[in-house]
């Protein structure tokens, strides 16, 4: 997924578009035959050698045809690219380009428009009718550009995040500065005159904040939600961004300190700003409505089903997983509620100073249960570190993955950072948030954040077949594969004692009731899931209230409340964080129609070899590519 403007794939424009690969196929068909037709009416007819003829010029012209489309698409993905880059610089120094390092983003309304009517332009040309003679890859490939394109398109025109939204700029700040900071791709010097050049463009964005930002179209939460994480970016760059260059040159730390001083400086009349300007008049609504709903969910998935079709699939989901949370309650012990039950096993978690070394402990332990039951193919052995999640991040994630880009030949650290607690806050809320990190939680948390899923699929991504594979993707495949993984596991009988070093010589009822604790935690984080695809689709289309989305995580997926209020803030931002469930029903459903394809001959790894192999595009194409479809189907 990108991080910027340019985004990803597609479906009222996917449906349109995939109807438009399948009759690609048939005009590519009907290309050369009619070129074919006009040599026999030059050659005359009755000599074999002139039909050996038709029929070889007939071949050539086809391939000429194809060529020369390819050749075109090529090049123009290849602008398309650098004109993305050009844009969002630090997005270019996430997937492993490093001439955009010195650069940040322009977020002017000039640049801002300028960039719109690039995207125009590029929708214009990606619409060739040269390009319907493409092979099939290239066309599903194209259909990705196109949905990327038109999803840059509705944020800027329809959804105007830019404008609503006062976090993006400080934190897109934080977040290019830190991406030269966490990893050793150059020498530290070299780096820091990087870190110097972006933070001297700093002020100028935080400047286009000012002036794009119309308060009283914010919604108030979203000011709320940037006054939190506001203090951890100005501690990224008082602490942490010092800290990482401790040994450079003397003279490009006195640069840097100097450059550093003013963006704190400007960073904290910026939250002034926020505070003072923003909040007071932040009258805007979060929700995006029905119409912008659908086409978001189009655009970034290429879902096309109807949206009561996917909020009731939701719902089903939700019933099924709350059966069964009641369930293994029960057989885990019948004298207390489900909830109850649940809570002891919430209590079973490390101490908060010990979260990173024990969740590093479980990694290699799952990585060899995956190799011993032939689940799927890791393809490296380099492995992962775990850390802190960087302060500010932490507003609005537990645990995440952060991986190198899949361009990204030096540095190749990928980073699993989990959320600790924060000095100041009191014994409960210390409690509450470590409970998220149970021993079995942690087992869950790290199958969906490494292995198999985040990471292994990264892994795979860095040998996508194609740019547009490496570059685009979706978000219900990522986070689709990653929590069907957590499901997968569970079902091929992951230890749940994994996180103890003797965990191999548990006896087998012990093992027995740990399942049953651990299968219960990964229940409970699925319904965390569910919920967010129903909250998230009801507070923007159905006109649920924040209050009653939060109260819907307590009630139905028997959230603390801190989390819950976490989860809540997170769906005013991001509508469509029902692609967890979504991409993993989907996943499962694909699964079902490989399985009865291949009959006695399936194998679990090599359906999850080929899902992996493709990238993470949207699951329609996927689908295509796994089942060996017809591009249109």
């Amino acid at each position: 997924m990108t991080a910027h403007l340019f985004t990803t794939s597609s479906s009222v424009a996917a449906k349109v578009q995939l109807l438009l690969l399948s009759l690609s196929v048939t005009m590519a068909q009907s290309y050369s035959p009619a070129f074919a037709q006009v040599q026999v009416i030059k050659m005359g007819r009755g000599d074999s050698q002139n039909r050996e003829n038709v029929s070889q010029n007939r071949e050539e012209a086809s391939q000429q045809g194809d060529a020369a489309a390819r050749a075109q698409y090529d090049s123009l993905v290849d602008q398309y690219f650098a004109s993305a880059f050009a844009f969002a610089p630090s997005w270019g120094t996430q997937v492993g380009f490093h001439q955009y390092d010195k650069e940040l983003e322009d977020l002017s309304l000039t640049a801002l428009k300028n960039n719109e009517a690039t995207l125009i332009e590029y929708r214009r040309k990606f619409s060739d009718p040269a390009f319907l003679r493409l092979p099939k890859a290239q066309r599903l490939d194209l259909s990705m550009v196109q949905a990327n394109i038109s999803a840059s398109l509705l944020d800027l025109q329809e959804l105007h995040s830019l404008n609503r939204d006062p976090d993006r700029y400080p934190s897109l700040i934080a977040d290019s500065v830190f991406s030269l900071a966490k990893r050793n791709f150059a020498a530290v010097d070299e780096r820091l005159v990087s870190v110097i050049g972006r933070i001297e463009k700093a002020p100028a964005l935080l400047a286009a904040g000012r002036a794009n930002i119309e308060p009283d179209k914010v919604p108030r939460i979203y000011a709320e939600v940037a006054l939190e994480q506001l203090p951890g970016t100005i501690e990224l760059f008082k602490t942490t961004i010092p800290a990482a260059f401790a040994s450079a040159n003397p003279v490009l730390k006195e640069k840097f300190e100097k450059a550093n001083s003013k963006l704190i400086a400007e960073l904290v009349s910026y939250q002034t700003f926020v505070k003072e300007k923003i909040l007071p008049n932040a009258r805007g609504q979060f929700a995006i409505g029905e119409a912008a709903y659908v086409k978001k969910l189009a655009f970034d998935e290429m879902e096309d089903e109807k949206l009561d079709v996917i909020l009731a699939n939701g719902y089903k989901e939700l019933r099924r997983l709350q059966a069964r949370f009641k369930q293994l309650a029960h057989e885990i012990n019948p004298k207390v509620s489900a909830l109850e039950c649940f809570e002891s096993i919430a209590s079973e978690h490390p101490q908060p100073d010990k979260l990173v070394s024990s969740t590093a402990n479980v990694l290699d332990r799952i990585a060899a249960f995956i190799e011993e039951k032939k689940i799927v193919t890791i393809p490296s052995k380099d492995r992962v570190t775990v850390a802190e999640s960087p302060s500010f991040m932490r507003a609005l994630t537990f645990a995440s993955m952060d991986t190198p880009g899949p361009y990204e030949d030096t540095a190749k650290e990928a980073f699993y950072y989990v959320t600790p607690v924060e000095s100041d806050w009191d014994k409960k809320r210390i409690e509450e948030h470590m409970r998220f990190f149970s021993y079995a939680d942690l087992l869950n948390t790290s199958v969906h954040e490494a292995y198999p899923g985040h990471y292994v699929q990264f892994l795979w991504v860095k040998h996508a077949p194609s740019k547009v594979r490496k570059l685009l993707g979706c978000s219900s495949n990522a986070e689709g594969w990653a929590h069907y993984c957590e499901q997968l596991m569970i079902e091929q009988g992951l230890p749940a004692a994994a996180h103890e070093s003797n965990y191999k010589d548990k006896k087998p009822e012990r093992e027995k009731l740990e399942q049953e604790k651990l299968e219960l935690v990964q229940i409970h984080d699925a319904l965390l899931r569910v919920c967010r695809y129903i909250v998230g689709i009801e507070m923007h289309t159905r006109g649920l209230s924040y209050d009653n989305g939060r109260e819907f995580f307590i009630k139905e997926g028997f959230m603390e409340k801190a989390n819950a209020e976490r989860e809540t803030k997170r769906g005013t931002k991001d509508p469509t964080y029902l692609v967890y469930t979504l991409g993993k029903l989907k996943i499962i459903a694909l699964k079902a129609e490989y399985m009865a394809k291949m009959g006695d001959k399936f194998d679990q790894r090599d359906f999850h070899d080929r899902f992996l192999k493709c990238g993470f595009p949207p699951l329609k194409i996927v689908r295509t590519e796994v089942l060996d479809l017809p591009s249109g189907n």
